[in-house]
C-alpha cells in the first residue's frame, strides 16, 4: 500500500516517465511536467528520493536501478493500456 499511496500522489507518475530516458535539471523536469509548480516538484521528488526511484546526479535528477527496475515494470502495464484504449474507440 505504501508505494500505491507514494505513487498515487499527483505528479509522482509523470515524474517518473520524463526520467526514464535520461536525468534532467529541475527546470527540465518541470516543464517536461507541463509546468507543474516548483512546490510541488521539490515535495515530488524529495518523496521519490527518500523511496530510492530518484537520486540526485551530475545532470540533475535520474532514476536509480530501483526507480529504472520500476519503470521497466511499468512496460506491461503501458502495452496494457494501449491496448485498452484501442479498444476503447
Amino acid at each position: 500500500m505504501a508505494l500505491l499511496d507514494l505513487l498515487g500522489k499527483r505528479w509522482a507518475l509523470r515524474i517518473l516517465w520524463e526520467l526514464r530516458d535520461a536525468p534532467l535539471t529541475f527546470r527540465a523536469l518541470q516543464d517536461a511536467c507541463d509546468g507543474v509548480s516548483p512546490s510541488v516538484l521539490n515535495s515530488r521528488l524529495k518523496s521519490l528520493k527518500d523511496a530510492l526511484f530518484v537520486e540526485t546526479t551530475a545532470d540533475g535528477y535520474g532514476l536509480t536501478p530501483l526507480g529504472a527496475e520500476l519503470q521497466e515494470k511499468f512496460g506491461g502495464l503501458s502495452q496494457w493500456s494501449e491496448k485498452w484504449a484501442t479498444s476503447l474507440t
